[in-house]
């Protein structure tokens, strides 16, 4: 096992430092080492596959938690109709489309179900770095980004739990996948109001006794509790990870667990990614490189279109909206995590899985270059646009700029703020608290 972790190692580091100095995500270094070291290249593995596959299950989980720990509530209700607009129209449309692709392939239902929801999200890590090395970040677009971006992570989620359903079943029966909606909203609320009504309180009671090293391990202890309670209700360790990320995320030490997590998320991550190269063979990418071309330019084409429609209609200016739908031009971590999860329920076909890798590395490659062409496109768009589309963008665009200047300086007092508030005085949270201190209390003397 050790001399496997060595060969990951050493070989993820290679390659990435490769990657740095050729501009290109790090992400494509690992998935490159593990074409490497997989099976396939040289006729024999250099690791051990089933050690690397329990490595990359415990990456998933941390990648889940630690974008649980990035998703912002407060963020998310102020950008309102250009995440929930933008969101559900990328997310249903690229679906629709790449149920479509499956069908005119020939596959079969399920398979056609997987391949929808590889196709229907973007990746998070990517479109944020690719956003960073373009000097962007300060753009007015990015936040309505960011927000598509973590619905499209909630979602996946959510998606994930009802494809595990359908797969299992082997069939579509919509009364049975409503009730499990029904289950699954039932159940995800009961653990955000028991979560946030008690966690954030008791860490903010007990903050000034946890160093470093006490808080990850509570974090850590947390999350893999939420996990077995996520599996114990029927639902996928990975929903128990994104879970307890999320309620973390509303506690006054999320930045310092976001922090504190960032380097063992990066080493299990590049683990997981590397498992995920290690499945491709390199003779099967040249024999379906036509579909992998396809799959591509349907990525490319159906992101930029239902992108730019959904951010218009969510409120954005048209150059906004293109800003961003070209920032979304590829599939990433959770399309990684949604073929696994079909591999390893045995229902996803062999050959989809390579290809999805394949088409993330193509589309993830072209990023930058397909944002820097956002702008061109956009004036192209403006300066042959009918004078009614025309006279509609300059009037979104006057209404944002004034929307900018009247927005209040002061945006603390939200909902959900105020709802945190009021709970904390309630007679039963302050019950609750002081009886976990006195316990704590209590065992610290026993211990003397």
């Amino acid at each position: 096992m050790v001399q496997d972790l060595y060969v990951l190692m050493i070989t993820a580091a290679v390659v990435s430092i490769v990657f740095k100095l050729l501009k290109q995500p790090v992400v494509l270094g690992y998935i490159v080492a593990g074409v490497l070291i997989g099976p396939h290249l040289f006729g024999q593995t250099l690791v051990n596959a089933d050690n690397v596959k329990t490595w990359g299950d415990i990456g998933v989980l941390f990648v889940l938690f630690c974008i649980g720990l990035e998703f912002r509530l407060k963020n998310l209700i102020s950008s309102g109709k250009v995440a929930a607009v933008g969101s559900l129209t990328i997310i249903l449309g690229m679906m629709a489309l790449g149920y479509l692709v499956g069908q005119d392939a020939d596959l079969d239902m399920i398979n056609s179900l997987f391949l929808a929801g590889m196709l229907c999200m973007s990746s998070t890590t990517i479109v944020m770095k690719a956003i960073d090395e373009a000097g962007m970040s300060k753009e007015r677009f990015v936040k309505g980004a960011t927000s598509i971006l973590i619905v499209e992570d909630v979602v996946a989620v959510v998606l994930m739990v009802l494809l595990s359903s359908i797969a299992i079943r082997h069939q579509f029966e919509g009364a049975e996948l409503a009730s499990k909606v029904v289950d699954l909203a039932i159940t995800l609320a009961a653990w955000f109001v028991c979560g946030i009504l008690i966690i954030p309180t008791l860490i903010r009671k007990v903050k000034n006794h946890l160093n470093d090293e006490t808080l990850i391990i509570l974090a850590l202890g947390l999350c893999l509790g939420m996990v077995l309670t996520a599996e114990e209700a029927g639902f996928s360790s990975a929903l128990g990870a994104f879970v307890m990320g999320s309620i973390l995320a509303e506690t006054v030490e999320s930045h310092r667990i976001e922090k504190l997590m960032t380097p063992l998320k990066n080493v299990f991550a590049a683990i997981f990614f590397i498992s995920v190269g290690m499945l491709i063979n390199p003779s099967t990418l040249s024999e379906y490189w036509l579909s992998i071309v396809y799959i591509s330019l349907i990525i490319i084409f159906g992101m930029i279109t239902f992108g730019t429609l959904g951010c218009w209609w969510g409120g954005q200016t048209m150059r906004d909206s293109m800003l961003t739908s070209f920032s979304f031009v590829q599939i990433g971590e959770f399309s990684f995590i949604i073929a696994a999860l079909g591999s390893s329920l045995g229902v996803l076909s062999p050959i989809i899985y390579p290809i999805i890798v394949a088409a993330s590395v193509v589309t993830t490659f072209l990023t930058p270059y397909i944002m820097k062409a956002a702008i061109p496109c956009y004036n192209f768009l403006y300066n042959h646009a009918p004078a009614g589309l025309r006279a509609k963008i300059d009037e979104r665009e006057q209404k944002m700029a004034e929307a900018e200047k009247a927005a209040p300086a002061d945006s603390k007092n939200t909902l959900a703020e105020k709802a945190r508030r009021a709970v904390k005085h309630t007679f039963i949270m302050k019950y609750l608290v002081e009886l976990f201190i006195k316990n704590m209390s209590a065992h610290d003397e026993n211990e003397k």
